[in-house]
């Protein structure tokens, strides 16, 4: 048997697409894989080299609680890989400004601009130095993904970020102060109080432009933000009840001031209290009477709607001081226990499993209510979450979105990672749209979303390109990992080690061991030049990649 491109291409079809439809597979008990590799897989972006070994050797519980208490001090590796990227921008002369392609330090975050430095950006002519920022921020999330110590908080970014999903690309001002919405509010709160994380979303300028708060004010009121807050911010859909009741007083629980769900209502009412909330632009107020273009948050007295209001069957009085009414309205959504079971719900769809048991939601749901007021609510709850018997005992039962299943790849074959614009044309392309997902609902979790014939296509092409030379986003030196002296089956099983939390059936290892072998024993090292050797390994390495078990956690 003589290796080709062709047979290479053949066996990886046959491998994959012959058990596509056993994707996703839930893992029987008796083959769960040890609790660290379902650790790595589910609350980190996969195992790099060492990682298995260390979560032994400290014990779970322990490196779920150092993974809790990020400090970015420690993180050496990651923030070197940050201070050393460079990305391309590039764009023609235009009215006024010259024509510019170089590669550009990171450094609205490196150098942790300002408002001040960011605001100016979004009246920049040109358009690749608006949208800047929010290309720096994509790189460093990649790199961050792949390189930081601390993996749970960059799994909890996206998930916040999709969460309070933002389109960074709908306006320039979002897009030109993105580091402050990426830095000052989702990862200054992914662990921290849920409360004060709703509050400072409602009053960043990405929140307040995407959603059109910026501009409401009294008469009548826009609704879009307060729709959203109640839909996906904070109750969600399962306790919208304007399908059952029409009236604020005809929802069970409303007469005694603590209703089970909120109908129409509440949102229109919602909607008034955040009138005069806004982000100063230099819009005018009054007559002549102008706010400042400096893009921070404001309050217009003169835009607020000061007669009473009734949110959630709680009277709001007129009059109330400055921001009170809106601020009220946040307490009453984020410390409702509705909100709790929704928001820990999506805590176990994104950590567990598309449809986690009701027992544990309510479980964690008490977790979340008891600490509404700590400072570490989120922390505290996540922590429960993943020392539950159900984060133990299960795996398999999620499918690896497409970042992950880079970033995954790029962790365990430790790739030297070069960002740029092709990597994330091809992410998406493969249907993950980084911060430039349209709707407010953020991309879908359910795994069903992203199994298409097309998707999974993409899924095992972006494998092979990854390790092309024209896409030059990474770099591998799989021989060079690959220890000496070993025979076929045993470089099989290394990297089947490296890269999988379970084990393929038999056949697919057996195939993987013919091609590695080629005409020589399955228990011998295998023969062959130099460069027939780096084929062979980074074909086995790519055929992995694209088995069913790999795309699991």
């Amino acid at each position: 048997m003589t290796f080709s491109r062709r047979r290479f291409l053949g066996a990886g079809a046959t491998l994959a697409g012959a058990r596509m439809s056993g994707v996703p597979t839930q893992v029987t008990p008796s083959t769960l894989p040890p609790i660290e590799l379902i650790a790595l897989n589910r609350i980190a972006y996969g195992p790099r080299p060492g990682d298995i070994g260390r979560v032994q050797g400290m014990g779970f519980a322990a490196y779920v609680d150092e993974q809790l208490n990020p400090n970015d001090a420690d993180d050496a590796l990651c923030n070197q890989k940050i201070a050393e990227a460079r990305l391309r921008i590039q764009y023609n002369a235009g009215m006024g400004y010259p024509a510019v392609d170089e590669m550009r330090p990171l450094r609205t975050i490196v150098e942790n601009w300002s408002l001040t430095q960011l605001w100016s950006l979004s009246k920049n002519p040109a358009y690749q130095e608006r949208i800047r920022p929010v290309e720096e921020v994509r790189a460093a999330t990649l790199l961050r993904a792949v390189y930081s110590k601390w993996q749970l908080r960059e799994v909890l970014v996206e998930f916040w970020h999709n969460h309070f999903n933002v389109d960074a690309y709908s306006d320039s001002r979002i897009s030109a102060t993105w580091t402050l919405y990426d830095r000052d509010v989702i990862r200054r709160h992914c662990l921290g109080n849920f409360r004060s994380m709703v509050r400072d979303v409602a009053k960043s300028i990405a929140m307040g432009f995407y959603l059109d708060n910026a501009f409401s004010r009294d008469g009548p009121a826009n609704e879009n933000y307060a729709r959203e807050l109640f839909e996906l911010h904070t109750l969600g859909q399962e306790n919208y009840l304007n399908h059952l009741y029409n009236r604020w007083r005809d929802v069970p629980g409303a007469l005694e001031g603590n209703p089970v769900g909120y109908i129409d209502q509440d949102v229109y009412e919602a909607a008034r209290a955040f009138t005069g909330w806004t982000i100063a632009h230099g819009q005018t107020v009054s007559g002549n009477i102008r706010l400042p273009d400096t893009g921070e948050f404001a309050y217009v007295d003169l835009w607020h709607d000061n007669a009473q209001k009734r949110v959630l069957a709680f009277e709001i009085d007129p009059n109330q001081p400055p921001l009170s009414d809106g601020e009220t309205v946040i307490r009453l959504v984020s410390e409702h226990p509705g909100t709790a079971r929704h928001i820990c719900r999506k805590l176990c769809r994104r950590l567990l499993a598309d449809d986690p048991p009701d027992s544990l939601v309510n479980a964690l749901a008490s977790v979340w209510l008891t600490h509404k007021n700590a400072p570490d609510q989120i922390a505290r709850t996540v922590r429960a979450l993943l020392l539950s018997d159900e984060f133990a005992n299960t795996f398999g039962s999620k499918v690896k979105r497409p970042f992950e299943v880079i970033v995954s790849f790029l962790r365990a074959t430790n790739a030297d990672v070069t960002p740029n614009s092709g990597l994330f044309w091809q992410l998406q392309e493969m249907g993950y749209r980084m911060f430039n997902w349209g709707p407010p609902t953020g991309h879908p979790e359910e795994s069903a979303a992203w199994l298409s014939t097309n998707g999974m296509l993409r899924r095992w092409n972006i494998i092979n390109q990854l390790q092309s030379t024209w896409l030059k986003a990474a770099t591998f030196d799989l021989p060079g990992q690959t220890p000496a002296g070993l025979t076929s089956r045993q470089i099989v099983e290394f990297w089947i080690a490296r890269l999988l939390a379970i084990a393929p059936p038999p056949s697919t290892i057996n195939r993987l061991v013919d091609l590695m072998r080629q005409n020589g024993s399955a228990d011998a090292p295998p023969t062959g030049s130099a460069e027939e050797m780096t084929d062979r390994i980074r074909s086995v390495v790519t055929l992995i990649a694209m088995t069913p078990e790999f795309q699991l956690r």
